[in-house]
C-alpha cells in the first residue's frame, strides 16, 4: 500500500464546498476528468482528491506540467522511449502513462500540448495502449486522466488550437474551481493554515495572529494570483515579523515595491500618477459636500496605491492608522477595493 500524500483542502465558502461536493461525486467513477481554473487556483490538489477518493487511491498518482518542456521532450516523458531511439537514449525509458499504470495521471496545462501529442493521448483514452517513442511494439495501459488548465478549451477548438474528440473524452465531466476574490470568506482561514505552518517552519513556538489592519488588507485585495499567491504573502509577513512574541501587522503584496526599484523602460521617465482634481467647482456650490468629496476621492487613491494596505495607507497620507479608520467609516469605505 502506497503512502497517502494528500493535501488539506480549507475553505467554507459555498462556491468551494459545491466543489468538494462535484469532486466527491465524480470520484469514484473511473472516467477523465477535465480541472478548469485561474493559475494559482489549487487545481493539482482537487486533482489529487479525486484520485484518492477513488477506487485507484492506493495505486500511483503520477502529476506532469505540460508546459514545462517543449514537445519532443513532452512526447518523451509522457509515452517513454526505446534504447537507441535518439542521441543519448542508451536504455529504455517508461514515461508517464506506464508509470501511473492503474492509478491517475494528471496532465497540468494541457491545453499548450501539440496536436501530435494530443493524438497520441487520445489513443491511450480510447484503447488504453500507445508506443514509445522509436519504438513499434504496443503497450498497454490502464490509467485515469485527469487534465487541468486555466484556458477555454471550447474556445480553443474553435481555433483549431485543440482537438474536439480530445476534449469530448476528457470532458466526461468539468469541474470548474472559483477564483479566490470569489470567496472571501476562505482568505483568513487559509491565511491563518499558512501563517501556522510558516511559523513551524521557522520554529517559532506559536503565531500570534494578525491585527485588524493585517485582517483588513487581506481581505481587501483583489488576489490576481489567487491561492498561490496568499501562500506567499502570509509567509512573507511572517518571517519579517520580529519574533513569535508578534502580531503581524505589515503585509507586503509586492515585493518588488521599493521608492528604489530599477525603471522597467530605462530611458523613460515614469509617469506621474495622477491625482484627484481639487479644481473648485462653478459658483455657488455646497462647500462641506465638495470638501467630502475630495477626502473621499483622496482616501480611495491612497489605498490604491498602497494596495489596499490600510497602514501604509494612513503612512501615506500623513495620518495615524486609527485616523484612517475613522475617515474610512465616517465615509463608509470600510468594504473600498
Amino acid at each position: 500500500m502506497r503512502n497517502r500524500k494528500e493535501q488539506p483542502l480549507i475553505g467554507e465558502s459555498a462556491g468551494f464546498l459545491e466543489v468538494l461536493e462535484h469532486v466527491s461525486r465524480v470520484a469514484p467513477l473511473d472516467r477523465p476528468v477535465l480541472v478548469i481554473g485561474e493559475r494559482g487556483t489549487g487545481k493539482e490538489l482537487i486533482a489529487a482528491r479525486i484520485h484518492y477518493l477513488s477506487a485507484r487511491w492506493d495505486q500511483p498518482f503520477v502529476k506532469m506540467n505540460c508546459a514545462a518542456l517543449a514537445e519532443s521532450l513532452l512526447e518523451t516523458e509522457l509515452f517513454g522511449h526505446e534504447a537507441g531511439s535518439f542521441t543519448g537514449a542508451n536504455k529504455r525509458r517508461l514515461g508517464r502513462f506506464e508509470l501511473a499504470d492503474q492509478g491517475s495521471l494528471f496532465l497540468d496545462e494541457l491545453a499548450t500540448t501539440s496536436t501530435r501529442v494530443q493524438e497520441k493521448v487520445l489513443r491511450v483514452i480510447e484503447y488504453g495502449e500507445l508506443e514509445r517513442v522509436g519504438g513499434n511494439d504496443t503497450v498497454r495501459t490502464d490509467v485515469r486522466i485527469i487534465g487541468a488548465t486555466h484556458e477555454d478549451l471550447p474556445s480553443l477548438v474553435d481555433e483549431g488550437r485543440f482537438r474536439a474528440d480530445l476534449l469530448d473524452r476528457l470532458a466526461f465531466d468539468v469541474i470548474t474551481l472559483p477564483p479566490l476574490r470569489a470567496r472571501p470568506e476562505d482568505i483568513l482561514p487559509l491565511a491563518e493554515h499558512f501563517a501556522v505552518k510558516m511559523a513551524g517552519d521557522l520554529g517559532r513556538e506559536l503565531f500570534q495572529g494578525f491585527s485588524e489592519s493585517a485582517r483588513d488588507a487581506l481581505l481587501s485585495y483583489d488576489w490576481p494570483g489567487n491561492v498561490r499567491e496568499l501562500k506567499n504573502v502570509v509567509e512573507r509577513a511572517v518571517y519579517r515579523a520580529d519574533s513569535d512574541a508578534e502580531t503581524v501587522r505589515d503585509i507586503v503584496f509586492d515585493p518588488f515595491d521599493s521608492p528604489w526599484r530599477p525603471n522597467a523602460n530605462p530611458g523613460e521617465e515614469a509617469a506621474p500618477s495622477p491625482g484627484p482634481a481639487t479644481t473648485a467647482p462653478d459658483t455657488p456650490y455646497d462647500f462641506k459636500q465638495h470638501i467630502q468629496d475630495v477626502e473621499i476621492e483622496l482616501i480611495k487613491s491612497a489605498l490604491a496605491s498602497c494596495r489596499y494596505n490600510q497602514k501604509q495607507t494612513a503612512e501615506h497620507l500623513g495620518m495615524t492608522y486609527h485616523q484612517l479608520r475613522g475617515y474610512l467609516r465616517k465615509y463608509e469605505l470600510t468594504d473600498a477595493e
